[in-house]
């Protein structure tokens, strides 16, 4: 089941800003949320809590359910490559992902909701499945119904694009267009979880 809960909680409970807008409330409330919160030491927690931690990190970082990670997990250990790179390319290799790593949405959450309504479309397709695995080559454009829309003319402009586009894409924002030019390498994606620790909690 999917958090539908306020956002920046997930941050605080994390220990690290998962969004862009939780950057400034995590750094006025940098502790666990709650009446408890200024008393809990994060580095109290046990090993099984720790991994445990790194793996609804990684679930609240690319907003995906329980079962969705058990089965991107599952897909990775067949993978040749090393099970936790492979479970975090798997993510970032989502429709929803590389909508809000182009720069195109505000948050994980705006980019799945734009998905979702039917505002994206792959090769010239409507895809309306957050879950969909881009592959290389694939073009991800607004669709031409939903380009004057306010968040895509924000996104035109910019306004919700990184500093540093990632190397795996090539984006157009005027154009409100992107191309996913080769399968994300664990190293070049930006994400605040050791992945190793997901593979321990799985592996236990």
């Amino acid at each position: 089941m999917r958090y539908t809960g306020p956002k920046v909680r997930l941050s605080r409970r994390a220990g690290v800003p998962l969004t862009r807008k939780a950057v400034r409330y995590f750094e006025q409330r940098p502790y666990p949320p709650g009446e408890h919160g200024r008393k809990t030491n994060r580095r109290s927690a046990g090993d099984y809590g720790l991994r445990l931690m790194e793996k609804q990190k990684l679930r609240w970082y690319y907003d995906v359910s329980e079962r969705q990670l058990r089965r991107y997990w599952d897909l990775a250990v067949r993978k040749s490559g090393a099970s936790g790179a492979e479970l975090v390319t798997l993510l970032e290799s989502r429709l929803a992902s590389l909508v809000l790593r182009a720069g195109l949405a505000s948050s994980i959450y705006a980019a799945r909701q734009y998905v979702n309504h039917g505002h994206i479309a792959v090769d010239g397709r409507k895809v309306d499945i957050p879950s969909y695995l881009v592959k290389p080559g694939q073009v991800v454009t607004v669709r031409e119904r939903s380009r004057k829309m306010q968040p895509f003319v924000a996104a035109a402009e910019g306004v919700y694009a990184d500093e540093r586009i990632a190397p795996y894409l090539s984006v157009d924002h005027a154009d409100l267009r992107f191309t996913l030019t080769h399968r994300p390498e664990r190293e070049q994606i930006v994400v605040p979880v050791d992945e190793q620790l997901v593979v321990e909690f799985y592996s236990r």
